[in-house]
């Protein structure tokens, strides 16, 4: 068994390699058969957010190579420009990795508490497309654990940080006063629900959300007494929006360079505050050419990030102190775990033999001999027929120089020197 963590994130590539080598969340199951399919991988999870595409893996034998292979094939890159942003972790730094990640430590904000959410939804998609077996389920399930003792026992989670926050943070620096702005909203998703509350508890009133589904869109808008619409109506509420934060799952830009540019003439020119937080991007790069329009990506959110990270810090060491003795303890279990065949084997021998000597002793009482002496008799037989495989296997290996192994079976019966019976003669 050997695990693999491979992937790309913010620290590594930039937004364009990112949103080219993102899942969309209708290709994840079948990505996911045709990678256990094409290459070695056993198990495996793909968790695919704005900020890092990974897929976590599960192999008999470790093939990075291959499977690093068959992600620049799906997306069709190069292996080179693919191999360029990407890193990979193996076993224990594989496991210390995945908990990171869910801790939040290894985020574009230290501490986010919604990459949980998601590691926890590439889990359920895995499951679902038949490719979680016991060990990756188990290292999940050690992740979670690992992830709740980090919120849980540590300040890494407190204050309301993330890069929704951060947005909102940018939109207040540009803004003297959010309250008589009027936000535009694209998506309905986490991250655009947390826009949401952070923008209304600044004090914004006007929010629109605007989403391909109606229903969706209306749902998210009741919580904050904003108004709902469909993306088709997005021209004529950019006329009237001072901010537009943006975060789909489409694969193709939502709002483009004219658009913008006919709102503005309509505006006179009155200026617009953009985040695009999507990956892809939902907003056309060549927005941020015009002049009256603030532009910003998930990438420029790094400085207000910062800043508003100071109060966690202190307690990331101590974060990194859990996710380091959570990985330790995941592998210590993981090895007991490859002793278990060999133990119910030993077990079942050993239970053969006793039964065996049982039953002659049985019969020997049956014939009406002596009970002590069919008693010695038992204990004979059984302690001779239980030395008798591991004294032959080790003659033969003493035979051929193999101290190593004889130093073993000295550790594994526990043949501490002075142990043996020194009765005199």
């Amino acid at each position: 068994m050997a695990f693999l963590a491979l992937g790309i994130n913010h620290k590594t590539a930039s937004v364009d390699v990112r949103e080219r080598v993102a899942f969309t969340p209708e290709q994840l199951v079948d990505a996911l058969q045709q990678l256990c399919r094409l290459t070695a991988s056993r198990e495996a999870a793909i968790l695919s957010t704005c900020n890092r595409s990974e897929l976590y893996i599960e192999q008999d034998q470790l093939g990075a190579d291959a499977v690093l292979q068959w992600l620049a094939d799906y997306h069709q890159l190069s292996l080179e420009e693919l191999r360029a942003s990407a890193y990979i972790h193996e076993e224990h730094e594989a496991v210390k990795h995945m908990m990171r990640v869910a801790s939040g430590l290894d985020s574009l904000v230290l501490g986010e508490p919604q990459i949980l959410g998601q590691m926890k939804s590439a889990y359920a998609v895995a499951r679902e497309a038949g490719t979680v077996g016991p060990l990756l389920g188990r290292l999940f399930q050690a992740t979670f654990s690992a992830a709740k003792q980090v919120r849980t026992d540590t300040a890494i989670g407190e204050n309301p940080v993330s890069v929704a926050f951060a947005a909102v943070s940018l939109a207040k620096q540009i803004f003297s006063d959010l309250g008589r702005s009027q936000a535009l909203l694209i998506g309905a998703g986490e991250t655009i629900t947390l826009v949401a509350r952070h923008l209304h508890e600044q004090g914004v009133r006007r929010i629109v959300v605007a989403n391909r589904t109606l229903e969706r869109a209306s749902m998210l808008a009741e919580q904050f007494g904003a108004h709902a619409v469909l993306l088709s109506e997005i021209p004529q509420e950019l006329v009237h929006s001072d901010i537009v934060i943006s975060s789909t799952a489409s694969q193709l830009p939502i709002l483009g360079k004219g658009a913008v540019e006919s709102a503005l003439k309509q505006r006179r020119h009155k200026p617009i505050f953009m985040v695009d937080i999507a990956v892809p991007r939902d907003i056309e790069p060549q927005v941020g050419e015009l002049d009256d329009v603030y532009l910003y990506t998930v990438d420029d959110l790094h400085e207000v990030v910062a800043e508003n990270l100071k109060s966690r810090q202190g307690a990331a060491q101590a974060a990194e102190e859990l996710v380091s003795a959570g990985a330790d303890d995941f592998m210590v279990r993981l090895r007991e775990l490859a002793a278990v065949d060999v133990l119910k084997a030993y077990r079942q021998q050993s239970e053969r033999l006793r039964d065996e000597e049982l039953q002659k002793a049985l019969r020997s009482l049956g014939n009406g001999s002596n009970p002590e002496d069919v008693l010695m008799q038992l204990a004979r037989g059984l302690t001779n027929k239980l030395l008798h495989a591991p004294s032959v296997q080790l003659k033969k290996l003493s035979a051929e120089g193999r101290v190593d192994a004889l130093a073993m079976a000295q550790e594994l019966f526990a043949l501490h020197e002075g142990s043996t019976d020194k009765t005199p003669q």
